[in-house]
């Protein structure tokens, strides 16, 4: 008979296994019931379940999903969710989980009713719209990607799979239309995650799909534990998928410019993908974190093609000269200095790494002298995302933990499902170094876990960035930030001046007069298989007095603003601005 556990003993398992501690021997850390974050899951009504379909059988895909994506598809101000789910992949009623199956087993959208009192608190409430919605997300899934591919204002959605992606069209009126066979843009195979961006620079925005491995049920290689039990096997068993890149026709279809922009000539096995301008010449470029084989760095040609650099860059492995088992992966202004930096999750027994930007797309492994390796390396990291929780104008980092190989302590201890780990909540310093705050951070961060997607955003509008993370055979959880509103802060929409669509890819600094200039990034992208708000907040932290904000299009047009107001979002439409260089 299977043993049905809800929410809360899960939490209660995950305390007790972190006081034992685990076999990889971190310290219990204390269960707090207010910190920087609350789950507030239940009360909001998220009540997604993921089910990764496990039978016993140790398939591969088991291991990975999935995502969430956090997007405004009503176009009412604040933040949907949409979450991907899993399936069965052995035989029916063999599948070994905490939970039971949620049927039916598809993606789910949930509409945001919450409601923003005078007081500035907030009654949060989502409502499961799946069913009105027309989305059907039946397949074993992996990632989700949001924007408005066709530039008619409303944000659609891409979903990677395990079998074959999905393309829905937002028809603008609460639903969405699968138009996957119409826009060219299945992948039939194994995908992990999607970013949209414009690499022509031509308004329209493109599709990059990462795909990971050449996944098959027959033949399988027998992998096992150290111990002699059957186990997951590592990704070398398997041959990687070549990724791919689609051009946006601008009529609801896109081409296929894989080989021709030469993506295609070198691919190996894909995890995490995010795009930003790496080197400073204004094109965007296309950063991919690769499982236990080289990371690439493809740099815009400027002529719709791209050169992969990642090794003379210094990204492409460790200070060592080692692949790491990339994941997760996100890009931001973490130093400071307005560029680029690069972080990458990794593994357990590696450490994440933290890729620092000289401004001209040259990295140096910063891991260990930030305090990065130390925080991370007994723990297998998935999202990794950048978020100023405390508006101070640093961006601190949250990584999002879980095992890919069953924990071997636990295991012996004939735990069903031995793979949960604690989430990490680290701050920067702002000297280069981070502090590890998951202490003080909530219960989400003292809870053991099977972490794997996140996505960051303002879910409640108070200027403090919140996070919906996924667990691999698990709850769903909101976290709601609960210090980001007590700093000022400004936040920012950037759209088109043809179109009411979020500008991904374009580049904003905040001017200060008694402090440096804060650089942000409009995009989605990043985390690990999540789609993150493309709402740009900049928290100010002793230093609120704006003199103007800036902002870099894509297209190459630079205008600045002034007057801009503190504590709320301001929407700005490209050529509303003062030029100070046309494109």
């Amino acid at each position: 008979m299977r043993n049905r556990f809800n929410r809360r003993d899960f939490v209660k398992l995950g305390a007790a296994a972190a006081a034992l501690q685990t076999p990889l021997g971190f310290a219990a850390l204390p269960i707090t019931a207010e910190g920087i974050f609350s789950d507030r899951t239940r009360e909001a009504g998220i009540d997604f379940i993921h089910f990764n379909g496990a039978s016993g059988s140790h398939y591969y895909p088991e291991t990975m999903g999935s995502g969430v994506a956090l997007f405004d598809y009503d176009n009412d101000g604040d933040l949907d969710i949409f979450l991907v789910q899993g399936t069965q992949l052995g035989p029916l009623g063999s599948s070994q989980t905490l939970y039971p199956p949620q049927l039916p087993l598809r993606g789910r959208l949930y509409r945001n009713d919450s409601v923003r009192h005078a007081d500035g608190t907030c009654t949060l409430k989502f409502v499961d719209v799946t069913e009105q919605c027309g989305i059907r997300a039946e397949g074993y899934g992996m990632g989700v990607a949001a924007a408005d591919f066709n530039n008619d204002g409303w944000v659609d959605l891409y979903i990677a799979n395990f079998g074959h992606n999905q393309m829905w069209r937002n028809n603008g009126d609460g639903t969405f239309t699968d138009v996957t066979a119409e826009s060219g843009t299945d992948v039939p195979g194994w995908s992990i995650c999607a970013s949209f961006f414009d690499f022509d620079r031509d308004g329209w925005l493109d599709l990059f799909v990462a795909n990971y491995l050449d996944f098959r049920f027959t033949n399988l290689p027998k992998c096992l534990s150290p111990s002699g039990a059957p186990d997951y096997c590592s990704p070398l068993a398997f041959s990687p998928l070549p990724n791919r890149l689609f051009r946006n026709r601008r009529d609801g279809t896109f081409e296929d410019v894989t080989t021709r922009s030469g993506i295609g000539a070198q691919f190996s096995g894909s995890m995490g993908a995010i795009c930003a301008d790496f080197n400073g010449d204004g094109w965007p470029d296309i950063f991919i974190s690769d499982d236990l084989r080289p990371n690439q760095l493809w740099i815009n040609q400027h002529d719709g093609t791209f050169k992969n650099e990642a090794l003379i860059a210094g990204c492409a492995v460790d200070r060592d000269g080692d692949p790491q088992s990339g994941m997760g992966v996100d890009a931001g202004d973490l130093l400071g200095h307005g560029v680029e930096d690069l972080v990458v999750a990794t593994i357990g027994g590696q450490h994440a790494d933290l890729f620092a930007n000289n401004g001209k797309g040259w990295f140096d492994d910063m891991s260990y002298e930030s305090g990065l390796a130390r925080a991370t390396q007994r723990y297998t990291g998935f999202s990794i995302g950048m978020l100023d929780y405390d508006n101070d104008g640093w961006l601190d980092l949250m990584i999002v933990n879980g095992a890919v190989r069953a924990i071997e302590e636990e295991a012996r201890k004939g735990s069903m499902y031995p793979y949960a780990e604690p989430n990490l909540l680290l701050h920067n310093n702002g000297n280069g170094r981070f502090e590890d705050v998951s202490s003080s951070a909530g219960s989400a961060f003292s809870s053991l876990q099977v972490g794997r997607g996140a996505a960051f955003g303002d879910i409640d509008n108070d200027g403090g960035i919140d996070v919906v993370m996924v667990n691999n055979s698990g709850p769903a959880r909101l976290l709601i930030n609960n210090v980001g509103h007590r700093k000022p802060w400004i936040g920012l929409r950037m759209v088109g001046d043809k179109s009411h669509r979020d500008m991904l890819g374009t580049r904003v600094a905040v001017f200060r007069r008694a402090a440096s200039p804060l650089w942000r990034r409009v995009h989605t992208d990043g985390s690990y298989c999540s789609s993150s708000d493309p709402r740009i907040v900049f928290g100010l932290g002793d230093a609120p007095e704006i003199t103007k904000v800036q902002a870099h299009w894509v297209s190459g047009r630079v205008e600045e603003w002034t007057g801009l107001p503190l504590g709320r979002y301001t929407t700005l439409r490209e050529g509303s601005g003062v030029t100070i260089a046309a494109p």
